[in-house]
């Protein structure tokens, strides 16, 4: 039985087969409870990692790392998910410590570390654990959700190794697939747009459906330093994503939410 179906949204990175090879090196999975389901979002992927818990879904046309998140949970066969960007590392056992203690209405992070994708090491800068959930002006008349580093609640919780959390950059969650299937049931593009705010989208329907966003400090990922650039697209080919409309879509659709319940409830 497949316990745990991760989500690799790709378009066309380079770092893709060292992502897949790290989670198979890392996983402390049985080998029949594990699947990668890699969606590859309108391309071809050239070499494949060869190995049957590695699946390829070839989307025809670019939809997107919404639409691919998508497509890549509808066919997940596990009872849990994990979504993770192309080009990040993992602890050892990461899988099985998430897995071991995580609850059937949560969305849990790892501690992220920054990922030199060249040399594919952790970096030598501090990891980041908490974040805390802001509206920031992006422009003038442009805002947006977006999680920060929360080093007050680093202190405070500094012994705590899985604590609740705010927010997540989203390059790597777990979910129970029932939770999925009952509060996300899909990544909304209509508003939002194909590339941003989709873990905002995710915490919000957690905490109205009455879940936890939560952070394990006893495991860790290693994302693509930023100075390394991104590559996926913002929206598809055709549609290019307005992120300034997505951004104010969010504070549209859960902003009131977000003033009138949850900064009172954290207290900031």
């Amino acid at each position: 039985m497949i316990k745990l179906s991760v989500i690799i949204p790709s378009y066309l990175d380079p770092s893709l087969n060292k992502t897949v090879e790290d989670i198979l090196k890392h996983s402390e999975l049985e080998k029949d409870e594990l699947e990668i389901i890699c969606v590859c979002d309108g391309y071809y992927w050239q070499n494949p990692v060869d190995d049957p818990r590695v699946k390829v879904l070839h989307l025809g046309k670019n939809r997107g790392m919404r639409g691919a998140i998508n497509a890549g949970v509808a066919i997940a066969k596990g009872e849990y998910l994990m979504r993770t960007d192309e080009h990040c590392s993992f602890a050892k056992g990461f899988d099985k410590t998430i897995l071991d203690t995580i609850e059937d209405n949560w969305i849990v992070t790892p501690t992220r570390y920054e990922l030199d994708p060249i040399k594919w090491k952790r970096m030598n800068i501090p990891p980041v654990n908490f974040t805390k959930l802001i509206i920031q002006n992006v422009k003038d008349g442009v805002q947006k959700f977006t999680a920060v580093p929360w080093k007050e609640r680093d202190e405070e919780m500094k012994d705590v190794m899985i604590a609740e959390t705010m927010g997540m950059q989203g390059s790597c969650w777990f979910m129970k697939k029932s939770w999925w299937n009952k509060v996300i049931g899909e990544l909304q593009t209509e508003g939002y747009g194909q590339l941003i705010q989709d873990s905002t989208e995710m915490i919000f329907k957690t905490w109205k459906a009455g879940g936890k966003m939560m952070l394990n400090k006893k495991t860790w990922q290693a994302h693509r330093h930023r100075k390394f650039g991104r590559l996926h697209n913002n929206g598809t080919k055709e549609n290019p994503a307005n992120c300034d409309d997505g951004y104010m879509y969010a504070i549209k659709i859960w902003g009131e939410y977000y003033e009138n319940e949850i900064r009172p409830k954290w207290n900031i």
